[in-house]
């Protein structure tokens, strides 16, 4: 996989080295010195190379002048994200049937961002974390963990078994965010773009909310709605 500018990049020289296998610097960019000591420190290869490479690698796309070959992504089966999260007290995300890999990286983003929360993906009908992700998730990636599973029902249940209250979001007819107290452990459930939470996982829910808006003629797109969602967990979990 290929990882594209420099937040991306320094986020993960700074948290997951080992998986970088070399560094390539656009010969017009002189201001990644900082890039290029860490490079050194953790013996990563920096090569560099004319801006015209950087662009065919890149397809045209805005690198900031770095790229960096990476390991492939790497996902952690279900049952260990569900433990880990119920032991450090972390916050698993169930995204169901996600298609937009601008709104996954937003996500992830966010996710990581605020530090508590991992992510569900299925493996079907589903993004998955792929290049174009990686570069709108800004080094996010690094910062939690992320399971594939072949039936996202049957991950929820897993979930409840293990005593997480699960949350999901609706656009009507339930209460708002703002009214609510939320019950630790908790697993949030998003859902698609275009269908929202299918009917069969709306049923595994023991809360759902909407967000409260003025202009109720507006709508928020998923990874926006999970920034929200996610912030007041965040906030009432403290």
């Amino acid at each position: 996989m290929k990882l594209y500018g420099k937040n991306p990049v320094i986020e993960r020289l700074k948290s997951n080295p080992k998986s970088i296998r070399r560094i390539m610097i656009d010969e017009d960019h002189v201001d990644l010195l900082y890039i290029r000591k860490k490079c050194n420190q953790h013996g990563i290869g920096v090569q560099t190379v004319p801006h015209s490479k950087i662009q065919r690698l890149a397809q045209n796309l805005n690198t900031q002048g770095i790229l960096a070959d990476i390991e492939d992504f790497a996902y952690v089966p279900i049952e260990d994200l569900l433990n880990n999260a119920l032991e450090k007290k972390r916050v698993p995300v169930f995204l169901d049937n996600l298609n937009d890999p601008q709104n996954l990286g937003g996500i992830i983003r966010s996710c990581g961002a605020l530090g508590i929360f991992d992510i569900v993906l299925p493996t079907t009908e589903s993004v998955s974390v792929t290049e174009s992700v990686l570069r709108v998730a800004c080094g996010g990636e690094n910062y939690l963990s992320v399971a594939k599973v072949s039936n996202l029902g049957n991950a929820i249940e897993k979930a409840k078994k293990l005593g997480f209250w699960m949350l999901g979001t609706v656009v009507e007819e339930a209460r708002s965010l703002t009214e609510v107290t939320l019950q630790f452990p908790l697993g949030l459930v998003m859902g698609s773009e275009e269908k929202g939470v299918r009917d069969i996982i709306l049923k595994k829910l023991d809360m759902q909310v909407t967000i409260p808006m003025k202009n109720q003629r507006m709508s928020l797109n998923v990874a926006h709605a999970t920034s929200m969602l996610c912030y007041e967990i965040v906030r009432q979990k403290k």
